[in-house]
């Protein structure tokens, strides 16, 4: 499904082109995906994470950065096709779940709208029917009385339900891969582990392969069947998850694992996610 070849990212020192001197984030990564699977992402800030899922969604801006390889979506190279098959990807094939969701959500837009505007964009559905398909997604995102959720405006709601708005909005339109980015991190340890229930559900019962960025290793374990560790913008270690944290090879895998505070969860264990 998704194929990363010898993707290399680096950063114009300033806005001189005549300047050639760059800043190498991302270095020579090769990553594959298949349909349906879930691949944890991890490493410390600055490793390039969340650059390479950026510029997997097409989110970046290319003029201010050289970006040589391949990114295969499908067969497709999404850093040689148009613009306009770009935005046909964007939001229909490939969804996308930011760190912090006041920053996806309009704050003048009530939620339900926005949760349908990717149908809108992407579909020729009439208007009642892309409003039953949104307080559909709310009441699967286990979200309170999804006509009145429908109605609100994000501030309304709690970082954790607006993080569930989001993640309504973008598998709303059943994408073939979702990117979530950090989804948790704003979150409390409960609404955490409700979170990661949730996005469990979506690829256990819809079959959406899920690409999950995150720092936190605990995380991961509980979501991720394989996982792909970066340091320094490279890809040094990669495999199932059990296996990896069983057996670590690269040392800077072992440095990460050793770090993982041991105290148990009780009330994260007693969570219990929404069916869908």
């Amino acid at each position: 499904m998704l194929e990363i070849k010898n993707l290399n990212i680096s950063f114009y020192n300033n806005s001189n082109r005549r300047d050639t001197s760059r800043d190498e984030v991302v270095r020579g990564i090769d990553l594959a995906m298949g349909e349906g699977e879930v691949l944890g992402l991890v490493g410390e800030s600055g490793s390039g994470k969340t650059l390479t899922a950026l510029t997997v969604a097409g989110l970046i801006r290319r003029r201010d950065m050289e970006i040589s390889g391949e990114i295969n979506f499908f067969g497709r190279n999404l850093l040689t096709c148009s613009r306009e098959e770009l935005r046909k990807i964007q939001g229909r094939d490939i969804g996308f779940v930011f760190q912090e969701p006041m920053t996806s959500l309009n704050p003048l837009m009530r939620v339900g709208y926005q949760i349908e505007e990717r149908l809108k964009l992407h579909t020729d559905l009439p208007r009642d029917v892309r409003r039953e398909r949104a307080l559909d997604a709310i009441e699967k995102m286990g979200l309170p009385d999804p006509e009145v959720t429908y109605r609100k405006y994000p501030h309304q709601m709690s970082g954790g339900q607006r993080q569930r708005a989001v993640i309504a909005s973008a598998f709303i339109n059943d994408p073939k891969l979702l990117i979530a980015d950090e989804p948790t991190t704003a979150l409390d340890v409960t609404v955490q582990a409700q979170i990661i229930g949730l996005l469990k559900h979506i690829n256990e019962t819809r079959g959406i392969a899920i690409l999950f960025i995150s720092h936190d290793l605990n995380l991961v374990r509980k979501l991720c069947a394989e996982v792909a560790v970066m340091q320094n913008g490279y890809i040094v270690e990669r495999g199932k998850t059990e296996e990896v944290f069983r057996s670590p090879q690269h040392e800077y895998t072992q440095r990460l694992i050793a770090a993982i505070p041991r105290r148990r969860d009780p009330a994260a264990e007693q969570v219990r996610t929404p069916a869908l």
